[in-house]
C-alpha cells in the first residue's frame, strides 16, 4: 500500500526544486556533455592507453584493450592513522579480484587525504579540518580525471572524508558511484563512562594516566569510533541516500559479512556501469537530499551536516538552507538514542534493527521519498532489509526483511512512539544572526539561558578561566573569530567538558559561536555556526563582557539585549588572526579562508558562484 507523503516533506522538497531550477539544469547540462555511449577509455590515444594500463597484469591489459568490459576506478582514503580507515589497507586487492570475477577490471584511481579530528581536536591542525573536505573533493576529481573509468568505488568513512568524496564524485556524475564502508569497531568503554572521566580530568580529580587509559578503552581497535558523531552520521547518510548496499553501514570490520558486502559492492558497480542512466549525478536529486536531512533528524545526527549537506547538495546544483532543516525538523520524530543523545553506541543501534528498521518506520509515515533511484534500483523500500549469510545459499550474501519490532526500544523506536516529536535540530534567529542548535541531548530545563556574556577568542581561554575559579556563575560563553573566513572553523570540542561540569553544578550556561561544536554536540545548549561570522561583519564581533544574551531553544530566538543605539556606537575590535595563519600547513590554506562561503552556504570555497 502506498503511503501518502507527509505534507511538510512535499512542501520543502517542492521549494528546494523551485529554488534550484536553474542551477540544477546547468549541472545536468554538464553531465549530458560528459556521457559517452561506450567505455570511457574507448578511442583514447595509444600512448595515453599504454600509460593508463602499464602496471596492470597481462590478463587485465587484454580485457582493457578489447574496450568492452568496464573498468572501475577506486578512490581511497586509506591511512592507518584513522582507526575507521585502517581496514581499507587491503580493499584494493579484494576489489580487483572481485572485479575480475565479474568480468571487469579495477584500478586505484587515486588517494585522498584523511585527517583524524580525534587527533587534532584542540590542536592547530584542527584549523585545516573543515577545508580538508574541499581538498578531498579536489583530489577525487584529479583521480577520476584520467577518464578511463566506467564506474567508481569510494572508500571513506570519517568526518570530512565522505562529504569530500561525495562532492568530488558529483563532478563525474555521469559515472555510477558506490560508497564502500568499513564498519565500526566493537564496543569498548561506554561513552557515558568516557565522558565522566573527561569531566573528572577537567576538574583535576583524576590524572592524565587515568584519562588516557579511559580513552584507549573507548577507542581500542580498527573501525569507526562507536559514538554517533559525524563519521557514523556519514554512514547513515550514504545508506539513506541509496549509495551504500542496504544494511552495510554498521557491520564490524574483519567479519565474514563485512567481506561479503565489500565483494557485492564491486558487483553492483560493475552492473551499474552497463547502464548510462545510472550516473550518481542523475541519482542525487532534491528528493534524495531531503531524505538525507530526514535521516539526520530522525537519528539525532551530527550538526556538522548542517554545513556538509548544504555543500554536498550544491555540488549537484541543489540549493538547501537552514530553513529547510528547521521546517523538516519540526515534523520528523527522533527515533534513535545513540550517544551523545543516549547511552547506546552504534553497535547497539545496529543490533536493535539498524538502518533498515529506521527507514521502514519513516516510510510507513510518509517521511521519506520512496520514489528515488538507488544503487539497488528504483525505490528506497529496497533498503528496508538487512544482510545476512544465508545457510541455504551455502553461506552466500542475501537480504531478508528487517523485523517489524525493534529489539531494544531504549535505542530505536517505532515512529508511533518516538523519543521526541521533532528531530531536535533548530534554527535560532535574532539580532545576533542565524545559528543552529541541537537539542536532542539537551534536557528541557536547560533549553533557555539568559545570562551575561563572557567573550573569548580561543577555546583554551575557557579552560584557563575554569581552573582559576572564575566561572562559578551563570554565563553565555561567546567564542568568536572561529568561522571559516577567520581560522577555518575548527571544532571547539575542548569546551564540552568544562561547560558540562558547570551545568552539572547547577549553573545556567550556554555557548554562542561562529565556529563548530562537532558531531559530539551534547547536553549544553550551543548556538553554533553563527552567521554572519565576526570577520564578516557579524554582530558577534561587537559583544562585550557582561552583555546580557538570551538563548531560547523553544522560541528559537537568539538575542543580544543591547540597544540599537548602543550597538551602533560600538566599534568591533579588529581580530588578531596572526596566530591562525601560519604553521601546521595553515599558510597553504589562505586562499580557502579568503574565499570561503558563509556557514549557511556550506562554508566551502568551491561553490561561492552558485
Amino acid at each position: 500500500m502506498t503511503v501518502p507523503l507527509h505534507a511538510t516533506l512535499a512542501t520543502v522538497t517542492a521549494r528546494i526544486e523551485q529554488r534550484s531550477a536553474k542551477t540544477r539544469q546547468a549541472y545536468l547540462d554538464v553531465l549530458a556533455q560528459a556521457k559517452k555511449p561506450g567505455p570511457y577509455r574507448g578511442g583514447m590515444g595509444c600512448a595515453n592507453a599504454a600509460h593508463a594500463y602499464a602496471a596492470m597484469p597481462a590478463n587485465d591489459k587484454l580485457v582493457l584493450r578489447q574496450e568492452r568490459q568496464p573498468n572501475v576506478g577506486i578512490i581511497t582514503a586509506y591511512n592507518d592513522m584513522l582507526s575507521a580507515h585502517q581496514p581499507y589497507e587491503h580493499y584494493p586487492e579484494k576489489i580487483r579480484a572481485a572485479a575480475r570475477a565479474a568480468g571487469a577490471t579495477a584500478q586505484v584511481a587515486g588517494g585522498v587525504p584523511a585527517m583524524c579530528d580525534g587527533v587534532t581536536q584542540g590542536e592547530d591542525g584542527m584549523e585545516l579540518s573543515l577545508f580538508s573536505r574541499d581538498v578531498i573533493a579536489l583530489a577525487t576529481a584529479v583521480g577520476l580525471s584520467h577518464n578511463v573509468f566506467d564506474a567508481a568505488l569510494f572508500l571513506g568513512v570519517c568526518d570530512k572524508i565522505v562529504p569530500g568524496l561525495f562532492i568530488g564524485a558529483l563532478q563525474f556524475g555521469h559515472l555510477p558511484a558506490v560508497f564502500v564502508p568499513a564498519g565500526p569497531m566493537t564496543s569498548g568503554l561506554s561513552n557515558d563512562d568516557k565522558a565522566k572521566v573527561r569531566q573528572q580530568y577537567a576538574q583535576g580529580l583524576v590524572s592524565r594516566e587515568v584519562l588516557l587509559e579511559a580513552e584507549q578503552a573507548a577507542y581500542h581497535s580498527a573501525g569507526t569510533c562507536t559514538f554517533y558523531g559525524t563519521a557514523n552520521s556519514n554512514q547513515m547518510l550514504m545508506e539513506i541516500m541509496g549509495l551504500h548496499l542496504p544494511g552495510s553501514s554498521f557491520v564490524n570490520p574483519g567479519t565474514p559479512l563485512r567481506e561479503a558486502l565489500t565483494v557485492d559492492a564491486v558487483k553492483r558497480a560493475v552492473a551499474l556501469s552497463q547502464d548510462k542512466e545510472t550516473g550518481v549525478g542523475y541519482q542525487i536529486n532534491a528528493k534524495v537530499i531531503v531524505n538525507g536531512i530526514v535521516g539526520l533528524l530522525a537519528t539525532g545526527g551530527s550538526t556538522n551536516h548542517t554545513l556538509h549537506i548544504v555543500a554536498m547538495a550544491r555540488a549537484a546544483g541543489i540549493l538547501v538552507n537552514w530553513d529547510d532543516f528547521a521546517e523538516l525538523s519540526a515534523c520528523v520524530p527522533l527515533l534513535a538514542r545513540v550517544y551523545p543523545n543516549g547511552s547506546a553506541d552504534v553497535n547497539h543501534f545496529q543490533a536493535a534493527g539498524g538502518m533498515g528498521y529506521l527507514m521502514a518506520q519513516l516510510l510507513s509515515a510518509g517521511l521519506l521519498h520512496d520514489d528515488v533511484h538507488t544503487i539497488m534500483g528504483q525505490g528506497l523500500h529496497r533498503y528496508t532489509v538487512e544482510p545476512w549469510l544465508n545457510p541455504a545459499l551455502n553461506g552466500q550474501l542475501d537480504w531478508r526483511d528487517v523485523p517489524t519490532k525493534s529489539a531494544d526500544e531504549a535505542v530505536l523506536r517505532p515512529v508511533t512512539q518516538p523519543f521526541s516529536a521533532d528531530g531536535g535540530l533548530r534554527l535560532l534567529q535574532g539580532n545576533l544572526g542565524r545559528a543552529v542548535v541541537k537539542v536532542s541531548a539537551v534536557k528541557p530545563e536547560h533549553r533557555q539561558v539568559r545570562a551575561p556574556a563572557i567573550v573569548l577568542t580561543d577555546q583554551k581561554q575557557l579552560g584557563v578561566l575554569f581552573k582559576e575559579g572564575k566561572l562559578e556563575r551563570d554565563f553565555v560563553a561567546v567564542v568568536r573569530n572561529q568561522g571559516p573566513q577567520a581560522n577555518g572553523m575548527p571544532e571547539l570540542h575542548r569546551l564540552t567538558p568544562v561547560l558540562g561540569v558547570l551545568q552539572d553544578k547547577g549553573f545556567k550556561v550556554a555557548l554562542v559561536t561562529d565556529g563548530r561544536m562537532s558531531g559530539a554536540s551534547g547536553k549544553v545548549p550551543a548556538a553554533i555556526h553563527l552567521s554572519p561570522e565576526s570577520v564578516n561583519g557579524g554582530l558577534i564581533g561587537k559583544v562585550q563582557d557582561g552583555d546580557m544574551i538570551a538563548l531560547d531553544c523553544d522560541t528559537q530566538t537568539l538575542q543580544l539585549e543591547v540597544s540599537d543605539a548602543e550597538l551602533a556606537a560600538r566599534t568591533a575590535p579588529t581580530p588578531d588572526l596572526s596566530g591562525n595563519q601560519h604553521g601546521t600547513g595553515r599558510d597553504l590554506f589562505a586562499l580557502f579562508r579568503a574565499n570561503a562561503a558563509l556557514a549557511e552556504e556550506g562554508a566551502s570555497p568551491l561553490f561561492t558562484n552558485i
